[in-house]
């Protein structure tokens, strides 16, 4: 199963980010939270201007 907290090197951000959600929709609802606040957080990171994505 994917680990959603490891993107693929060879996507855009957005379909990284879209990969990434998807796979927490996959996973167990005891793990599924976790992996959601880790997507959460590094948005967070990169809305407030520490990413390195690009707008």
């Amino acid at each position: 199963m994917p680990n959603p907290e490891q993107p693929s090197a060879d996507l855009e951000p957005q379909d990284e980010f879209a990969a990434r959600t998807s796979a927490a929709e996959a996973l167990p609802l005891s793990e599924r939270a976790d992996a959601f606040s880790a997507l959460h957080d590094e948005l967070r990171t990169r809305l407030e201007g520490g990413g390195s994505a690009s707008a």
